[in-house]
């Protein structure tokens, strides 16, 4: 196909500008999406006529490790369809003005631009192969097959697509917390609010029990990132109209969490309810008792695989520019009840596993590494994030550990 396209003239700052014009009315919900569809141009104006490789995309845009397997891992696959479907869907509003249209054919990572052809008229095609003035069809024979392939080719599209067309990347979400409210009540929310002694005005420190009195103790506070959190999941159900309460860690009743699904938001050390789960799976947080970084809270690896970290923390100094945050799906105390752990070594890390969440396409890479391309299926699973910060804000994770747990 991309032999067929007469490649447009425009400059390549014109070709850059579609680019960004593209990512601002329809892709600017997805930070993949975005990156893939600069990263393709950018290669394919640095580089005509040498599309990038599979492994090449994974690693630069994608962050992959260098044992990146394309036979394990669809990722680079699933999000070219997504781009290929998002810009196709871009294209479809009559109403556009745009005069360069971008492609991406399939069975290439090459991106093609070309001039967009003016209303009612044709795209400029490269012919394939001289057919001879004795042979060529007259005009009104040519139209009328064209047309009828034209229509043929549109049906069998339709019919294609209304069997065959994946879920929308926007699907993801709504079938990742559909599997929530299992139970008789809403889902609950449980924020951390750590025992705190002191004032603000004089300084706050953590509750210590072999030197401060319990009545001392101070629980009005909680992190930047667990607000910021709880927002974003109180946006994400309203979009998808399900219901659900809030509680901070330390009003909660063990009665309150009968017959619901449970969200629990940020560490132990922060949400002290989870110290009271029966939780010791594939990663834990544990304050570090040797050097380095003694008393700092890491996420530690239990059983360590090839290529992973035994523990993960911080960065050590401010501010902080990188961060670790856990994701952990478990079975709840019943059959129909689940456990979501959402939590960071710092504030930041669990606003990022939040937002990891409430992400299309961070989700549909969730997806892939539970079932493959095929299924949305949702099971036990744990996952480490590593998170680039900047400016006070998580800007950026990838997955850096991944579990698929068993049900106990």
């Amino acid at each position: 196909m991309e032999g067929d396209l007469l490649a447009s003239p425009a400059s390549h700052g014109e070709q850059m500008a579609q680019v960004e014009r593209i990512i601002a009315r329809g892709l600017s919900h997805s930070e993949a999406l975005c990156s893939l569809l600069r990263f393709l141009a950018k290669h394919s104006i640095e580089h005509p006529g040498s599309p990038p490789k599979e492994y090449q995309i994974a690693l630069e845009v994608f962050h992959r490790s260098q044992d990146f397997d394309p036979r394990v891992d669809s990722t680079v696959r699933v999000q070219a369809a997504r781009l290929r479907a998002k810009l196709a869907e871009y294209y479809s509003d009559a109403d556009t003005e745009d005069k360069l249209v971008i492609e991406i054919p399939k069975g290439s990572y090459a991106m093609v631009f070309r001039d967009r052809p003016a209303a009612g008229g044709e795209p400029r095609l490269v012919p394939s192969a001289t057919v001879p003035a004795s042979a060529t069809p007259s005009p009104r024979v040519s139209r009328g097959r064209l047309i009828a392939a034209t229509v043929l080719v549109l049906f069998l599209a339709a019919a294609g697509a209304l069997r065959w067309w994946p879920p929308t990347a926007e699907d993801a979400v709504r079938d990742f917390w559909k599997g929530f409210n299992a139970g008789s009540q809403p889902l609950l929310i449980i924020f951390s609010n750590a025992d705190f002694v002191g004032r603000p005005e004089t300084g706050l420190r953590y509750f210590d029990p072999s030197r401060d009195l319990r009545n001392d103790v101070l629980d009005l506070y909680t992190g930047v990132g667990e607000v910021l959190a709880a927002f974003e999941l109180g946006r994400v159900f309203a979009d998808l109209h399900l219901q659900a309460g809030i509680k901070r860690g330390r009003l909660l009743n063990w009665d309150d969490t009968r017959n619901r699904d449970l969200v629990f938001i940020g560490s132990p050390s922060e949400n002290l309810a989870l110290k009271e789960l029966p939780i010791q799976h594939e990663f834990v947080f544990r304050t570090r008792e040797a050097p380095p970084r003694r008393g700092d809270l890491a996420i530690v690896n239990l059983h360590p695989r090839p290529g992973e970290q035994d523990y993960y923390l911080a960065s050590g100094t401010l501010p902080i520019v990188e961060d670790y945050g856990l994701i952990m799906l478990l079975p709840g105390f019943t059959r129909s009840q689940s456990i979501l752990i959402l939590a960071g070594t710092t504030t930041f890390g669990t606003q990022a596993a939040v937002e990891f969440l409430c992400q299309p396409d961070r989700l549909e890479e969730l997806f892939q590494r539970l079932n493959g391309a095929n299924s949305r299926a949702i099971s036990p699973f744990a996952a480490v994030l590593r998170v680039r910060i900047s400016g006070g804000v998580p800007v950026e994770s990838h997955v850096v550990a991944f579990r698929k747990l068993t049900r106990r």
